[in-house]
């Protein structure tokens, strides 16, 4: 299946302000791409490309004065098939674990493992380790959290999150993320495109997703403590330990929202080749307004 993706997103900024972002799909999915991906900036402004430390594909800018659009419109191939689930995938001691896995193991900014380490125990000790064992922590998240932009806080911590039971879509990750490391499962935090793909759709605004990965049987799968369900058409943009490591834009200096817009939708193949040409005519004409 194909997938439309993209954003449209503008900032007025105040004076001339550096900006990092991680506003393209990972590089693992690029063979998934069914046109080139490419960040569009208005006023044309020189930008600079590098892979972060977790592998996401970053992009550094110094974004002029004035309104500042960030937009990318792309396609991408999905199986179609809902996110798996392994039930016999094992819990890996400690001391078996790759090299690589630890960092997902301790606490960061938004994940305190010493804080929650008891609670957890306590919670899911009895649990039977491996794939039930996480499940059992998406589901006590996911049945504990209260879901709501009115419960929203960038600052708000996994504990904060145990604590008030509120939160969106990237507190419950962290909760979910900190109560597995707690438990010797190492997890991270992903960032990406979560369309209302085969399901009825939901009242509020298209955004970015969050979801989660533990590392069990030997690779990384995906939970979700939001949904707590299989889902179609995730596409990755980026991983990191907490959403410190993969915020979409990072600006160091004064930059205020003045409009954002996500699409992530199925299409089907009839139209694929329309919107190819689509972006082919947008690739070609003159630069991009600053109003839709």
């Amino acid at each position: 299946m194909l997938i439309r993706i993209g954003y449209d997103i503008i900032f007025n900024i105040a004076a001339p302000t550096p900006m990092a972002l991680l506003l393209y799909t990972h590089p693992s999915l690029a063979n998934n791409l069914r046109q080139p991906e490419q960040l569009q900036v208005s006023p044309d402004t020189p930008t600079h490309e590098f892979l972060d430390n977790f592998g996401n594909r970053c992009v550094r800018l110094v974004a002029p004065p004035g309104p500042l659009r960030l937009y990318n419109d792309a396609l991408i191939e999905d199986s179609g098939e809902p996110d798996a689930v392994y039930w016999d995938a094992v819990q890996h001691p400690v001391e078996d674990l790759p090299d690589e896995t630890l960092p997902f193991l301790l606490a960061s900014r938004y994940c305190e493992v010493d804080r929650l380490s008891d609670i957890a125990w306590n919670l899911f000790g009895q649990s039977e380790p491996g794939w039930p064992r996480v499940q059992a922590i998406s589901d006590w998240v996911h049945q504990h959290v209260a879901y709501g932009y009115q419960h929203a806080n960038p600052l708000k911590t996994a504990f904060d999150v145990y604590e008030t039971g509120g939160g969106v879509c990237r507190d419950f990750q962290h909760l979910a993320v900190t109560l597995c490391r707690c438990m010797n499962i190492p997890a991270r935090y992903v960032a990406g495109y979560l369309g209302d793909i085969r399901i009825e759709p939901t009242p509020t605004p298209m955004d970015f997703h969050a979801w989660f990965e533990a590392y069990l049987g030997g690779r990384w799968h995906t939970f979700d403590a939001r949904h707590n369900t299989p889902r179609v058409g995730r596409v990755l943009m980026a991983r990191g330990r907490d959403a410190v490591d993969v915020a979409l834009t990072t600006s160091f200096g004064s930059a205020q929202l003045h409009q954002f817009i996500v699409r992530a939708e199925e299409i089907v193949e009839a139209d694929a080749s329309v919107r190819l040409e689509e972006a082919g005519a947008v690739a070609r004409s003159e630069e991009i307004g600053l109003t839709r």
